[in-house]
């Protein structure tokens, strides 16, 4: 009998960029986004019903939520523990505390002795009977090199020296975990990592430092029949012998995620055959309107046209024009706000340009500019004269991140975006 699963990762549940407060509840409403799509995923596994449900790590945006957030929280996943389903909850980066011990914000459940919850913050084989049989679960939460190695063992090593110890040591982890393995039962590897494949987003520069990336190789072993990943909010298939897939995001986070389809994975799996299907579900929709009015005669007429047909009700939405700044006078931005009130939140993003000085610097301070290599890209995007140069500065400060990252990572603090956002200004 095929065991159902529902496989979902990456719920950031308490993210509340974009939101503004309910009025009739007094919550921010990008709270209540992220509640309704994680009570979607939990009303599938109830309904159908799943056998199991595999958490991939990063419930929250830290390991240390407000009580409102964990009672979110808590309420949504206690449904699966009084249908009597088993659940696994696995440690992503987010749920760690800085300091990369343990974490905190799932370990409660182990705590309280949740009936049929396993949380997996170590490196481990568990067998969970389910209504349909037995399964293996391996569960592999998010990886810091001082998990894995001392600093004193890499003294003198370069970086790409330290990442392919780093994956030797790992491989050798998961090859013990494999040799304990029962041949006969259905295998799962249930891992938060970041896998050379991938396509990635913001997640990548935000972990900087903190963790490493491994080859997918290291994954597509004939042990595993499925291969469920968190940690990246774009879904993805990376192999399919076996499966190898990132479910993605359950709600889009920001506007770099504008036109990823969210939603969870639903599995049927037996010993060496799993069926597959991504679920999509319902989300907040962004949208961003982008208008040239350099050469518009009335610059405010074709931006309120732009915004008619932008489809901005109940989206989050920005409106992004290029102007110059001798048609600054000819822009009544009451009327803007006017037109964008449809929207569920929204930003007015004028880039002013000139033949005499250069685009205006971008904001850097906003919400989208958390991690220093998207500043530096933001940065670099006004700089026409740095244009031949950007390749090399990237790789130089990713380069720069890394050995920070290292040097940092024995106390493995988390990393002070505002500083090291401070080093893109001094490329100027």
């Amino acid at each position: 009998m095929a065991i159902k699963v529902l496989h979902l990762s990456d719920i950031h549940l308490g993210s509340t960029t974009h939101g503004k407060i309910n009025p009739q509840t007094g919550l921010n409403t990008r709270l209540e986004d992220f509640v309704a799509a994680l009570t979607l995923c939990i009303d599938r596994a109830i309904r159908e019903p799943a056998d199991l449900v595999l958490f991939g790590g990063d419930a929250f945006p830290d390991a240390t939520p407000p009580p409102l957030v964990q009672q979110a929280f808590a309420k949504q996943f206690r449904r699966l523990a009084d249908a009597g389903i088993p659940t696994v909850l696995l440690v992503g980066n987010h749920d760690q505390h800085s300091q990369g011990v343990g974490g905190a914000s799932l370990a409660i459940y182990r705590s309280l002795a949740v009936p049929n919850f396993t949380v997996g913050d170590t490196i481990a084989t568990h067998c969970i009977s389910t209504n349909a049989g037995a399964i293996q679960i391996i569960t592999l939460p998010w990886i810091t090199r001082s998990t894995l190695l001392t600093k004193s063992e890499t003294e003198g090593f370069s970086m790409a020296e330290v990442s392919q110890f780093l994956i030797d040591r790992l491989q050798v982890v998961i090859e013990g975990e494999i040799r304990q393995l029962d041949p006969s039962l259905p295998t799962i590897l249930l891992a938060h990592v970041m896998v050379d494949t991938a396509t990635y987003g913001a997640e990548r520069f935000l972990a900087a430092g903190k963790g490493f990336t491994i080859p997918l190789s290291m994954l597509t072993r004939a042990a595993f029949d499925y291969v469920a990943l968190g940690h990246v909010h774009r879904h993805q298939i990376l192999a399919t012998q076996p499966m190898v897939v990132y479910p993605g995001s359950i709600e889009r986070v920001d506007f770099g995620e504008e036109n990823e389809a969210k939603g969870y994975c639903w599995l049927e799996v037996e010993k060496g055959n799993v069926k597959f299907e991504f679920c999509p579900i319902p989300t907040r929709v962004f949208r961003t309107i982008e208008v040239d009015v350099t050469q518009a005669e009335d610059p405010q007429a074709k931006l309120l046209k732009a915004i008619q047909k932008g489809k901005i009700d109940r989206a989050i939405a920005r409106l992004i024009y290029k102007i110059k700044a001798e048609q600054l006078a000819l822009i009544d931005d009451r009327l803007l706000h006017e037109a964008m009130e449809s929207a569920h939140n929204y930003s007015l993003i004028p880039e002013v340009v000139s033949q005499n000085a250069r685009s205006r610097m971008p904001d850097l301070s906003t919400a989208e500019a958390l991690d220093p290599m998207t500043a530096l890209k933001t940065y670099l995007s006004t700089r026409e004269d740095l244009q031949n140069l950007e390749p090399e500065m990237l790789n130089a400060a990713q380069e720069l991140l890394s050995e920070i990252g290292l040097a940092m990572d024995s106390s493995d603090p988390a990393i002070d975006t505002t500083q090291a956002s401070q080093l893109v200004i001094s490329f100027d």
